[in-house]
């Protein structure tokens, strides 16, 4: 009996127990060491930079000087009064408030039209997602040909027309509205595919049991049945697209640079200027947080918000 182990059940024999707690601890190995790489990565890549990015916010840090000095919250007084730092904060927010709501809009729409076709799905599928998988930098060549002042073919048409023919990127009135439109042809193939998504996962038997209801039209069928089974996705569209046009910058550092005069300079850029161009990385840094701070508090806003008005069921 002196090798049986005392329990609330049937007696076990010592030698099981051991066993099965070397097998948990064998367990709980195996789990840490299959976990290894991504906490190597997620604290060498993520955490160890943000922590530097913010004890460099209270810095003077600048590549290449022999020392730095703390100077607290100096690098945040001098944003009220950076001029092109209120350009970048006004830029980024107009080009998302115009960029969010047209590419999930024409996205819906598109996905909800493909949805209810019979044929060329996977063709529409692959048309529109295609600005998703081509470089950043070739298609804003193409736009820097098809916006052209003067060789232009969308000014050669309007020529044509008898209209107008604005500079669209050299233009102050008219560089954000150009760029918008590039950041709407951008996002708008990405947001249709989750949208095709998430209207592959609803039920057709909600559509069935609809008509037994009464509810013929299109319409009615939408807004009473694919518009609430669609908010888990219409809520992660939402995030995501709302943080792609935050952090533009490959379309404004490819095309105008951001001019004329600071009209289309957006946060990214001003954070890579301040960084890699003049070399104060404590002022960079600064920014950063700043940026950081918009970003989380408009996720957080987003999801509270609309977060209790989706249906997960």
């Amino acid at each position: 009996m002196a090798d049986l182990a005392l329990t609330s059940g049937p007696a076990v024999p010592r030698r099981d127990v051991a066993a099965r707690q070397t097998r948990g601890f064998g367990t709980i190995l195996v789990a840490w060491m299959l976990m290894l790489p991504a906490i190597v990565t997620y604290v060498l890549m993520i955490l160890l930079p943000l922590v530097a990015v913010l004890a460099l916010a209270f810095t003077d840090y600048e590549f290449g000087a022999p020392g730095f000095r703390f100077i607290g919250l100096d690098n945040f007084a001098e944003m009220l009064g950076d001029r092109t730092f209120g350009a970048s904060i006004r830029n980024t927010l107009v080009y998302s408030l115009f960029v969010v709501p047209l590419s999930i809009g024409i996205a819906l729409l598109l996905a909800v039209l493909i949805e209810a076709g019979a044929r060329g799905r996977a063709f529409f599928r692959a048309v529109f997602f295609l600005p998703v998988v081509s470089l950043t930098v070739a298609m804003a060549t193409a736009w820097q040909y098809l916006l052209h002042p003067s060789i232009g073919p969308l000014n050669a048409v309007l020529r044509d027309l008898g209209l107008g023919t604005p500079n669209w990127l050299g233009a102050s009135e008219w560089v954000l509205v150009s760029l918008g439109f590039i950041g709407v042809w951008e996002n708008v193939g990405f947001n249709l595919v989750l949208f095709l998504a998430g209207l592959t996962a609803i039920p057709r038997d909600l559509y069935a049991a609809a008509e037994i209801d009464g509810v013929r039209s299109g319409w009615s069928k939408f807004w009473l049945v694919t518009w609430p089974m669609l908010g888990p996705t219409l809520l992660f569209v939402l995030i995501i697209t709302m943080t792609r046009a935050i952090r533009v910058f490959d379309t404004v550092q490819t095309l105008t640079q951001g001019g004329p005069n600071n009209a289309s300079e957006v946060l990214l850029r001003t954070i890579y200027q301040e960084a890699f161009h003049y070399f104060r990385f404590g002022y960079s840094a600064a920014v950063t947080l700043v940026f950081l701070a918009i970003v989380l508090a408009l996720m957080l806003v987003q999801t509270r918000l609309i977060d209790r008005r989706v249906h997960y069921g």
